[in-house]
């Protein structure tokens, strides 16, 4: 009611004379000049989206200039001003065109002028002027996000913060309570309570267990309008988790724990696990495992990933002098919380009862693993090694030894079953394999379910039995222009053997070589120095100087290489400009051009030959008759394969199908045709309706097919169609004498069908007569 009222008195103001308000007056005869938006009010009020009809009325500006008789123009410019806001030239009446929005813009400024309407004159001065955008409630609270995750501990004392969450509204903060916020908790009772002002969310029940529950769903309000009737409302949603605390002690589901392990045990072995169990989670669950008072066999240690105690061995057990032992563990937690501590004991025990068990051990090897050395080249059958193995139960049953084939695929050992000694089966190359390791397997004879497997790690010892050699590939020349004691290359030399003092090689050649010696060095290289300058490439363009290397191992194995030294042509600096031997000329003066020009002529006579024989094989083919006069019986032989029914250029199958449309006039392949270009026959073949129904049918089967190919394809048919129109060609329904056939027409076939023509046609009495 009050903002109506309001309203009604701001248009009862915007409708007086404002000019008047600001005391305009007469002086003199003139308007006396006033100053800026001293003829009019300078802001107009209007609630925001009340401009809802056409062109709401928003206030009216007038001038003491206007004598109503519509010589002033009222002209309005600047935010809006056209669009937005309209006015009317001759009463200047302000209109709202469309709702306005306080929170898109709240304050819109503007400039009035007054003109004469005849000459355009400014009769008061550009005056500016707000229009204020008086907000409403139109926008409800909005939280930042719609859900909202927090965590408190558990047993948290009554009023214990949790998470803050605030909503925004958007309406005007400074004017009425559009955006005054109220908090409250729709859903979360009773655990959970909230601040009505600052969305503060705080514990509401004391002593909340996350072991019973952990998580809890709250949602929370924020109204406009102080929380009044009538104010708009939104609501998030806050996710709780309550934190676990060291609120719970560890305790034993079952205080009596039995373990039957069995007395070969390695010391430092696991015989049994216990666990006991604790509702904390994370840290707060941590716990230490200990025996009461200690103990001299076992022992007890916690696994950290599990929260178990591993009981483990400290001194082997004997089966025979004691089998049952008897001891208490403590649990505790590792981490204590002090408000929790009074009146809970944060520990709990169990008692362990271990009864030692009797079992048939498999074989124990003496040692593990084996290594063994021997000297390659060893004969086969020669001693390698002994392994041994027994078995460590009190009756000690005998073993049997054999090798793992698949780590000795060589078949290079062999052992006795019966004391484990190894022997070679071939001969050892250390050059081959420096090691040979192989699985030697120990199993009871009377239980071979009881076998115990050792590494044998065999090492093969160098013999000195391969010869030293080049260490690479040599590409050596010698200048021509080369003086005496030159050094032309360094060579080495490499030996797959392994001495124990190193390699030692001594390089040597034939003391008699006139061209060459070698210098040995000392470090197992040599060099090869000129005895003489002046090589020429015309006498010999390579040299071949075989060297001796010898090592110094026992026995002394020596081998002779070739290095091969080419003569070649160098610069006054040594560098090498070619290699390749001088064309020198032939004894008789021929040169390389002449020998080349005489195999030019020998080919030039081949072609002509294999040409010339060629034309002599193309021969003409001898008509099949020569003369018409030739009236002698002749039997011409074809060697000519038919094509099947495919060649239709030997025989027109259409004849087959229409006897009814054989030419008479067809030509003859006998003869020699009288006419240069004779007539063709159009196909005496019909309208075949049913191999093309056939195909159609076919192909519409083969596009509708969902499992064809999806690519081009040949489908091949066999259809023997509705019959032919010259019926059958067998004799088989023919009639049953010759007699009844009329062969008058092979004497028209010419002379050379004479005597068939005689054969098959009969000479009746009246014929003859």
């Amino acid at each position: 009611i009050l903002w109506w009222c309001l309203l009604l008195v701001s248009k009862t103001i915007w409708h007086l004379n404002i000019g008047n308000l600001f005391g305009m007056a007469e002086s003199d005869g003139r308007i006396l000049q006033r100053s800026k938006r001293g003829w009019m009010w300078n802001q107009f009020f209007l609630l925001e989206e009340y401009a809802g009809n056409d062109h709401q009325y928003v206030g009216k500006l007038h001038s003491n200039m206007d004598k109503g008789d519509g010589s002033v123009k009222y002209v309005l410019t600047g935010e809006g001003a056209g669009t937005l806001f309209l006015i009317d030239e001759k009463s200047g009446d302000i209109h709202a065109t469309k709702r306005l929005d306080r929170e898109e813009k709240a304050m819109y400024t503007l400039i009035a002028k007054v003109l004469d309407r005849n000459t355009n004159a400014e009769l008061e001065p550009d005056t500016e002027f707000n229009i204020k955008i008086h907000d409403i409630n139109d926008n409800a609270p909005k939280f930042a996000r719609e859900i909202y995750f927090a965590s408190v501990p558990e047993m948290s004392e009554v009023g214990t913060s949790v998470v803050t969450v605030t909503a925004t509204d958007a309406d005007d903060q400074t004017y009425g309570n559009s955006a005054r916020l109220v908090y409250s908790i729709l859903q979360g009772q009773p655990y959970f309570s909230v601040d009505s002002e600052n969305g503060t969310i705080k514990t509401a029940l004391p002593g909340m267990d996350r072991e019973v529950k952990e998580n809890y769903q709250v949602v929370i309000q924020a109204k406009d309008m102080a929380g009044q009737m009538g104010g708009l409302s939104g609501t998030t949603t806050v996710s709780i988790t309550l934190s676990d605390v060291n609120d719970s002690p560890p305790r034993f589901a079952n205080r009596k724990k039995a373990i039957s392990p069995y007395f070969s045990t390695e010391i430092g072995g696991a015989i049994g696990h216990i666990k006991a169990d604790d509702p904390d989670v994370g840290r707060n669950a941590e716990m230490e495992y200990s025996i009461v008072g200690g103990h001299d066999i076992f022992n007890i240690i916690t696994d950290q990933t599990t929260q178990e105690g591993v009981i483990l061995i400290k001194k082997a057990l004997d089966y025979e002098s004691k089998r049952d032992y008897e001891f208490r563990v403590e649990v505790k937690n590792t981490y204590l919380d002090a408000r929790f501590i009074h009146g809970l004991q944060f520990k709990d025990y169990a008692t362990v009862k271990v009864t030692v068990e009797d079992v048939d051990e498999p074989p124990v090897f003496t040692r593990s693993p084996y290594i063994i050395e021997v000297h390659e080249d060893t004969a086969a059958g020669s001693f390698v090694g002994v392994v041994s193995a027994r078995d460590p139960d009190a009756d000690n049953k005998p073993v049997k030894y054999s090798i793992d084939r698949h780590t000795d695929l060589e078949r290079l050992f062999n052992i006795d079953s019966v004391n484990g000694t190894i022997t070679t089966l071939k001969a050892l190359d250390r050059e081959m394999s420096k090691w040979h390791n192989i699985s030697v397997v120990a199993t009871e004879i009377s239980n071979p379910r009881q076998t115990t497997r050792v590494p044998v790690f065999i090492k093969v010892l160098d013999v000195n039995d391969n010869a030293p050699e080049f260490a690479m590939s040599y590409d050596t020349f010698v200048c021509e222009n080369v003086k005496a004691g030159q050094l032309i290359q360094t060579i080495s030399a490499v030996d797959t053997d392994e001495p124990l003092v190193g390699h030692k090689f001594v390089f040597s050649i034939s003391a008699n070589n006139p061209n060459f010696t070698i210098v040995d060095r000392e470090d197992n290289t040599a060099n090869i120095v000129t005895r003489r300058g002046g090589f020429s490439r015309r006498e010999m363009s390579m040299y071949f100087l075989p060297i001796v290397i010898s090592d110094n191992d026992y026995p002394i194995q020596s081998s002779t290489s070739t290095l091969i030294v080419r003569v070649c042509a160098c610069d006054s600096h040594g560098n090498m400009q070619s290699c390749n031997p001088e064309v020198l000329p032939f004894s008789d003066g021929l040169t390389t051009g002449g020998l080349v020009a005489i195999l030019l002529c020998v080919v030039i006579l081949l072609m002509i030959v294999v040409l010339f024989a060629a034309l002599r094989r193309q021969r003409k083919k001898e008509p099949l008759i020569i003369s018409k006069e030739d009236v002698r019986d002749n039997v011409v032989s074809y060697n000519d394969e038919g094509g099947g029914e495919e060649d239709t250029q030997a025989f027109d199958i259409g004849t087959l199908r229409n006897p009814e449309v054989m030419d008479a006039n067809k030509l003859r392949r006998d003869i020699i045709p009288e006419m240069l270009f004779p007539f063709r026959r159009t196909s005496p073949m019909k309208d075949n309706t049913d191999v093309r129904d056939f195909i159609n049918g076919r192909l519409q089967e083969n596009d509708s097919d969902p499992t064809a190919p999806p690519y081009d394809s040949l489908a091949t048919y066999a259809y023997e169609g509705t019959g032919s129109l010259a019926e059958s060609l067998s004799s088989l329904e023919s009639a049953a004498t010759e007699g009844d056939q009329d062969y008058d027409y092979l004497s028209n076939w010419g002379p050379q069908f004479k005597k068939l023509a005689e054969m098959y046609i009969v000479k009746s009495p009246d014929r003859e007569t």
